[in-house]
């Protein structure tokens, strides 16, 4: 519970009586005294917290985003919630928490007909928007609304794709990240950019654009480094696509996700410059305390250690917090594929003009047979075009049994063969980036047609990871996540009585789906929003899959503390689809923490946006000091 010191308004009385004269013109005034000090309140930090479900609104939409991304309006105590069912901002009344109810939709056609919103921001009275043209490879748009009119006040174009954006801190300008994705055919693939738009007198100024043009010419050095460049005919600025940004708390540097490219962006808000593109490796899952559980077939939870499987970070969400005069970024590294193309029929028939998709099962990749038993299914037509087949190195994987030919055991179920990786990166490579050859036997040989994998490249690492301003890994929270939600000590739903690992792995849009995501991406952490209470930092995480919000204490960035994990899913066992009523929140994507000095309730919020589920839940912090 919060502890505050109670002030009275004293001093401004004796103020205000300082001020009078006597009645006699001739007598001196009296000396005011000195005026009392008003303390202020007391800063209580808490020993620990918990979350609690106090209210949700629900559009009753299921499975099609109608809930993302949140902001809050502390004066006029609403919340704007992105709804991209609608393509539009659902403003909900937040006066009583507990039951938050629809005031509006406000929608964006008086600024592009037929485009909708991906993201929202709040600060000091002003609404931006983030908007996707009607044809996403086109150039999108940021809206700036009054917060209490709700009344559109200035506009601009900014790049292809904005996918996210946010206010610095100091309120000068926006920040856009636009993506810049390929049509689904990959027949036009627009630049990547982050828009850097003046704010003043309620009014957009000078769009600036921190483009990746000058990394055209540095393809070769960005691979080499670590950063994957490799979207077909791509340049660099094509092929590098910004995600999530956070910024200094001085308001100079930016620094943005590059979500497939497994890299950040940093960028100098002043001059609208990219000035550092940062790979952020590979997370090794050989290594204890790096474990996943691979199989999503196997009955069983089975989180342990693979030679020769690593995780490609991925990180979705990103933010930034000081610790000791350093600035740390934090990231939800929820892992994605590049899977353009993938519903069309021509692009499995082997039209490689037709798409891009890079995923594919360990099964499938290093079957002896090779690959073609695969055409007109799941075969990607620029694997085809680099070999027949694939084999498993030795050297790396005959702890599963691969031998030179013959993948072993490593190809099973209840192994490695269910796990989804990427077949663009992992395979032995010469000086000038072509693949190294082997024949059927294994053997090398400039004549054969099989791929040798010596790495296998899985999506996301399963964490959340703290970096510092130079991309610099200082610490990562291996598979603690995974651990947790197989253990006796987690429990489901608002009143936590539901055993975790009976329904461990699950998906956010299935029902009864124990280990059904463990081959993928495992419980996909996604969103994250930082909060500062007292003297402590602490970070909530939003599990895409799995769902819930995990909480950590991360004042200290080299020894995060794990603090707890709510999930306001009800239902585990009926098909959410048909039983929406019943199911709860699932599917969280966007999280928004409110300080206790700015919240209806006066104690400090979490407002989460589920984009499956479409609620827009709110959770009280219960602050604990013993």
């Amino acid at each position: 519970m919060h502890k505050w010191i109670v002030t009275t308004a004293a001093a401004a009385v004796l103020a205000a009586l300082a001020g009078c004269k006597s009645d006699s013109s001739d007598d001196p005034a009296p000396a005011a005294p000195a005026p009392t000090p008003t303390p202020a309140p007391e800063v209580v930090t808490p020993d620990r917290i918990n979350l609690s479900l106090i209210g949700r609104y629900s559009s009753g939409v299921f499975g099609e985003s109608a809930a993302e991304i949140p902001a809050f309006d502390a004066a006029n105590r609403q919340i704007f919630i992105v709804n991209a069912q609608k393509g539009a901002i659902d403003i909900l009344d937040a006066s009583n928490p507990a039951a938050p109810v629809l005031i509006k939709t406000l929608t964006v056609e008086d600024i592009a007909p037929g485009a909708v919103i991906n993201s929202v921001a709040y600060r000091d009275g002003l609404i931006a928007v983030a908007i996707e043209a009607d044809e996403r490879t086109q150039p999108g748009y940021v809206g700036l609304y009054d917060a209490t009119s709700h009344t559109l006040l200035d506009s601009a174009v900014v790049g292809s794709l904005p996918d996210m954006l946010t206010f610095t801190p100091d309120g000068q300008y926006i920040l856009v990240a636009n993506e810049g994705e390929p049509s689904d055919d990959y027949s036009v693939d627009p630049e990547g950019s982050i828009s850097v738009i003046a704010v003043s007198d309620r009014t957009l100024g000078t769009v600036s654009s921190a483009s990746f043009s000058s990394f055209n010419a540095r393809e070769a050095q960005l691979r080499e480094s670590g950063v994957r460049l490799y979207g077909p005919n791509a340049s660099g600025a094509q092929d590098l696509e910004p995600e999530y940004i956070a910024v200094s708390a001085d308001s100079t540097t930016a620094w943005v996700t590059l979500q497939e490219n497994n890299a950040l962006a940093r960028v100098d808000v002043a001059t609208a410059t990219v000035t550092d593109v940062l790979p952020l490796g590979l997370k090794d899952h050989s290594q204890a305390g790096n474990g996943i559980d691979a199989s999503d077939e196997d009955g069983v939870i089975n989180i342990r250690t693979w030679p020769g499987v690593v995780g490609t970070y991925h990180p979705d969400s990103i933010a930034s917090y000081t610790a000791g005069d350093q600035t740390y970024l934090v990231t939800a590294n929820e892992g994605d594929a590049r899977a353009w193309g993938e519903d069309n029929d021509l692009y499995w028939a082997g039209d490689a003009s037709k798409g891009f998709v890079e995923e594919f099962r360990v099964k499938h990749l290093v079957h002896t047979g090779g690959f073609d038993r695969r055409a007109g299914e799941d075969l990607p037509p620029q694997l085809r075009a680099l070999a027949a087949g694939a084999l498993l190195d030795p050297s790396v994987f005959g702890y599963c049994g691969a031998t030179a030919a013959d993948p072993g055991d490593c190809r099973a179920d209840d192994q490695l063969g269910r796990l989804n990786i990427t077949w663009v990166d992992g395979y032995l490579k010469d000086s000038s980036g072509a693949p190294v050859l082997f024949d059927a036997s294994g053997n090398q040989n400039a004549a054969g047609d099989r791929l040798m994998y010596s790495q296998l490249h899985a999506y996301g690492s399963r964490s959340f990871s703290i970096w510092d301003a130079d991309g610099t890994l200082i610490w990562d929270s291996g598979d603690a996540i995974e651990q947790y939600l197989a253990s006796d000590d987690c429990r489901l739903g608002s009143d936590r009585s539901i055993p975790c690992a009976t329904y461990f792995n699950s998906g956010h849009d299935e029902g009864d789906a124990f280990d059904s995501r463990s081959d993928a991406k495992g419980p996909e952490p996604e969103g994250l929003a930082l909060g500062k209470l007292g003297d402590k930092t602490f970070v909530f995480i939003g599990l895409e899959r799995m769902g819930g919000i995990m909480v950590y204490d991360i004042t200290d960035p080299r020894a995060p503390a794990f603090v707890d994990y709510f999930n306001s899913r009800e239902d585990w066992i009926l098909d959410p689809e048909t039983n929406l009523a019943a199911a709860g929140d699932l599917g969280p994507e966007g999280l928004l923490f409110v300080p206790a000095d700015a919240s209806p309730t006066g104690e400090a919020l979490l407002v989460v946006g589920n984009e499956v589920s479409g609620t827009t839940a709110i959770y009280e912090i219960e602050q604990i000091t013993e």
